[in-house]
């Protein structure tokens, strides 16, 4: 029953498509048939005027030209119908009438006048003459109607498109365009999973429905970007055997008041006469958001547009048939009414890939692009610590670009790494700088290395380069070695003295300071507030002082009651600074302990600008 009602589906998208353009070839033709009859009308008119050149002779009445016949001052008579064209001795002409039915000659005699006195030449009849003058005096006629019918038309066509605002602007999945499955989907094996699982009961649902369990209503996919949100709803339509409909969030929502409530009313009518269907929403939390509190006043168009979704998920109609999926990276601003049981029954959420995600990932975007066959796949993965699946399509994708820039047949782990760095990073900048502004780079980054260096439990260091990529004249690249689930204090305090290496690097070698250290200032910044405010490792105690969720669309803090004191605020900013400056206390140790070291490093920096991890790890155990 599902095969027939899915080709119903596609027979009813299908109807709707040749609808619009049939009708708008009917646009067109109209347009065509009023330009054309105007061309007609003036090339008739041309025609007319060739084939009638008698019409500007004056006319004489029939008996005077009978007189000017016995007085011989006539040559020469045409007649043609009714019509006389009379030629005198003179040279002049005139035309005259008579009635069609009756003949010339005898009424020539009945006047006594011998028709031999006179040349009479009688024209075969001209059915083109007779056309002619048909149309010339109905073309008129012609013109007006079709040109009343253009103007009605066209009316009509600009209240149906009021009218269409109303109507969904999903689209269906095209079966025959090439499919993206589950097997294309790597990183994400939970997730994965669950949707498998979904689109199995949507195949088979005797197999559940005897055990007692329901269709899931709806699955919410929450997770940052490039995690395959979108990649997982194109591999359910891949997999799936129903009609799938897809739409953003966004799309719902127009110009005029209750268009989005309408639009949603549509897709969901459409979806129960495709049933068993599943409705992709994109980017739900452009119309899920929290319901404000009416802060602004006024009348909310997005509100109204997710009550109506709220009300066709699980409303007073029951609703069994149509499976709703939808996608955000901002799940904690959606409205509780969505996200709950009987609505969004399941919420997924996908993480960055792990180690074995990422590697899994890198195999699928591999095929196609000639890698050395020596290439440490595993050496790959750990280097993308922290990438997205996007990242890595992006960082492969870049590598091959590199590789063909520098005419290679294989892509090596050379291109490998300046992709990724750059996919990070942003792309080398050849900047010209002065010898001075390139020893204080040197200096700034040798100082963020030789901490990182020395402070126990932190990354290796695995490039250093003053090399400008982005907006950075230079770089210490330190990316983690494993994925990390957890954050020790100890860790938290080292990380903000290697941020602090660059300032005490400048101030002990040039006994100055620049402004080249802000970004690492405010990562270390961040870091202590976290520390304090809300991982609670300061002397405070394990107390959260952080700002209440942003739920509503102005920010709830707009609405709420400040909650820490002035006191307990005076003395945050004191813990805030104390692990500030231990930080920076320790990082000035370790340059000044570390000085000769930190020499050799600038000493090859300036001539190479560039050192890697191996290079760096011998420098400092010499």
């Amino acid at each position: 029953m599902s095969d027939k009602q899915v080709k119903s589906g596609k027979k009813n998208g299908a109807g709707k498509k040749k609808m619009r353009i049939f009708e708008m070839k009917l646009n067109l033709n109209l347009k065509n048939i009023v330009l054309g009859v105007l061309i007609l009308f003036l090339v008739l008119s041309a025609l007319g005027s060739l084939s009638g050149g008698n019409g500007t002779l004056q006319e004489k009445p029939l008996t005077t030209v009978i007189t000017d016949i016995k007085e011989q001052k006539v040559e020469k008579i045409e007649v043609e119908e009714g019509k006389l064209t009379v030629s005198y001795k003179d040279g002049t002409k005139f035309i005259s009438r008579k009635e069609p039915q009756e003949s010339l000659f005898k009424m020539l005699e009945s006047s006594g006048v011998d028709p031999k006195s006179v040349e009479i030449k009688v024209n075969n009849f001209n059915a083109g003459a007779v056309f002619v003058n048909i149309l010339a005096n109905v073309l008129p006629l012609i013109l007006t109607v079709v040109f009343f019918l253009f103007l009605f038309r066209q009316a009509r066509g600009a209240q149906d498109s009021i009218f269409s605002f109303g109507q969904s602007k999903a689209r269906i999945f095209n079966k025959d365009l090439p499919k993206v499955t589950f097997s294309d989907v790597a990183g994400v094996d939970d997730a994965k999973k669950e949707l498998e699982e979904v689109v199995d009961f949507l195949k088979n649902p005797s197999k559940y429905k005897a055990l007692g369990a329901r269709t899931p209503k709806g699955v919410i996919l929450v997770g940052p970007s490039g995690t395959g949100k979108t990649l997982l709803a194109k591999a359910m339509a891949g997999e799936a055997r129903t009609v799938f409909y897809s739409i953003a969030g966004s799309e719902f929502m127009e110009m005029l008041v209750g268009v989005g409530a309408a639009r949603v009313r549509d897709l969901f009518s459409q979806a129960k006469k495709n049933a068993p269907a599943i409705i992709f929403i994109d980017e739900i939390d452009a119309i899920g958001r929290m319901r404000s509190v009416g802060i602004m006043g006024g009348h909310d168009e997005r509100e109204q547009t997710l009550n109506q979704i709220l009300v066709e998920m699980d409303g007073f109609e029951p609703n069994t048939a149509v499976l709703v999926v939808a996608a955000t990276n901002r799940g904690d601003l959606l409205d509780p009414a969505l996200t709950r049981p009987g609505r969004f029954d399941r919420r997924i959420t996908l993480d960055l890939p792990d180690m074995e995600g990422r590697k899994a990932i890198l195999a699928i975007h591999a095929k196609g692009k000639p890698f050395v066959k020596d290439l440490d796949w595993d050496k790959a993965a750990k280097r993308t610590v922290g990438f997205s699946g996007a990242d890595l399509e992006n960082m492969l994708n870049e590598a091959a670009i590199l590789a063909a820039r520098d005419n290679k047949k294989e892509i090596d782990f050379t291109d490998f790494e300046e992709a990724a760095t750059k996919v990070k990073l942003g792309p080398e900048k050849k900047r010209l700088q002065s010898d001075a502004d390139r020893k204080m780079t040197a200096y700034h980054e040798a100082g963020h290395a030789v901490v990182t260096y020395h402070m126990p439990g932190m990354d290796k260091v695995h490039r250093i380069s003053i090399v400008s990529r982005g907006m950075a004249l230079g770089y210490t690249l330190t990316p983690p070695e494993k994925d990390r689930l957890h954050e020790t204090k100890s860790h938290l305090i080292n990380q903000i003295a290697s941020m602090m290496g660059g300032r005490a690097a400048e101030e002990l070698i040039f006994k100055d300071i620049t402004s080249g250290a802000a970004n690492d200032i405010d990562q270390a910044t961040r870091i202590a507030r976290y520390m304090v405010m809300e991982f609670g490792m300061s002397d405070l105690g394990p107390i959260n002082f952080g700002p209440e969720m942003d739920v509503t669309e102005w920010g709830k803090s707009l609405v709420e009651q400040q909650q820490i004191s002035p006191d307990m605020l005076s003395a945050i900013d004191k813990e805030i600074k104390k692990f500030i400056d231990a930080g920076y206390k320790t990082a000035i140790t370790q340059v000044k302990k570390h000085k000769k070291q930190m020499d050799r490093i600038v000493e090859v920096l300036l001539k190479k600008e560039t050192i890697e991890g191996e290079e760096f790890d011998q420098l400092m155990s010499t």
